[in-house]
């Protein structure tokens, strides 16, 4: 076992979301001042966004702020260097107190030495994925790596829209930790990116471990310590609801209707969404006395589903509107009496 790591333990039975209070986006000017206020709020880590207006087109900071920042207190930080060339700073990251590092899986130099360096320290070392990349690029290097960061976001800049599509990869990057060394600590997978209120179910309905929330926390006027437990609460929700392993949540309250539709067409569409991971409810609607035609069903959705639904199934939904608007036609062509 490698010395300075931790040794391998199973995961616990109950799931416990950690949230990593990045800083990238609070008053800057008193940067230890708002990483305390974090950790006291409830935050279990702070996450150090660090760029180089290269590999994305920002600058932040650099390990002398981090090495500043180091003494607010003991509470793991976690560094995602968004850099190009991570492997010619490491030793000054590390220097400054990072407990983990993550560099970018779409770097153009060697990543291997620089993981095999992350974890000689006797740091965790992780990588980074953006949004178009798929989790094959990971394979590689499963076993030297403990974390991997699924970014929701283009990385770059703070504040940006949490994007459903790549949050999918979050279930499935679980599996770059089974069936590895036993002397390997359990490895993490962190989200990053656009993780608050809104989203905070999704991740947990696909088990994130770690959730990176940054501008959520700085908005003005804001509880910094509700927004965490309410970002906690969430995902623990979206967790249990979804079985625990991303099968999709099983809401209890706000349900949206999606469509109106006759049962036996609504059911094409139902299907492809549950396919997708969405749940879906058919019942019955009210008929309208004047009705004609298969009884209406009103197909439901999580409210919290309905944007990406109806932007990913747009089109299938207008060809079952059609087709219910046919069947009623023929419906009532069929009783009216015919013309001499």
């Amino acid at each position: 076992m490698m010395a300075g790591r931790p040794a391998r333990t199973s995961k616990p039975a109950r799931y416990s979301p950690l949230v990593s209070a990045s800083v990238l986006d609070c008053e800057l000017s008193d940067m230890a001042r708002e990483a305390r206020r974090a950790l006291r709020a409830g935050a279990d880590r702070i996450h150090l966004d660090v760029m180089d207006g290269h590999f994305v087109p920002n600058i932040s900071f650099g390990p002398r702020v981090i090495k500043s920042l180091r003494r607010v207190g003991k509470q793991p930080f976690d560094a995602h260097l968004m850099i190009s060339e991570p492997g010619r700073y490491l030793s000054e990251f590390i220097d400054a107190g990072c407990d983990t590092i993550s560099i970018h899986v779409e770097i153009e130099e060697p990543i291997e030495p620089t993981l095999l360096a992350i974890r000689k320290a006797g740091r965790l070392a992780g990588l980074a994925i953006k949004p178009a990349t798929p989790l094959s690029a990971l394979e590689p290097y499963r076993e030297l790596i403990d974390i991997v960061m699924v970014m929701t976001v283009e990385p770059g800049f703070g504040g940006q829209k949490f994007m459903k599509e790549a949050a999918s990869k979050i279930l499935p990057a679980h599996k770059m930790f089974r069936d590895r060394s036993p002397d390997l600590a359990p490895g993490q997978v962190h989200v990053d990116g656009g993780v608050n209120r809104s989203s905070a179910e999704l991740c947990g309905i696909m088990a994130a471990d770690v959730l990176v929330v940054g501008s959520a926390l700085w908005k003005k006027g804001r509880d910094v310590a509700r927004e965490i437990r309410l970002i906690k609460a969430l995902t623990v929700e979206g967790y249990w609801n979804g079985a625990g392993k991303g099968k999709g949540a099983i809401p209890h309250h706000e349900w949206a209707t999606f469509a109106v539709l006759p049962r036996v067409i609504g059911k094409g569409l139902t299907a492809e969404m549950e396919a997708a991971g969405i749940p879906t409810i058919q019942i019955r609607a009210v008929r309208p006395d004047d009705w004609v035609g298969p009884r209406p069903y009103e197909l439901l959705i999580p409210a919290g589903f309905e944007d990406g639904a109806r932007e990913r199934f747009g089109e299938a939904l207008q060809r079952a509107e059609t087709d219910a608007a046919e069947a009623r036609r023929e419906a009532a062509a069929a009783i009216t009496p015919a013309r001499d």
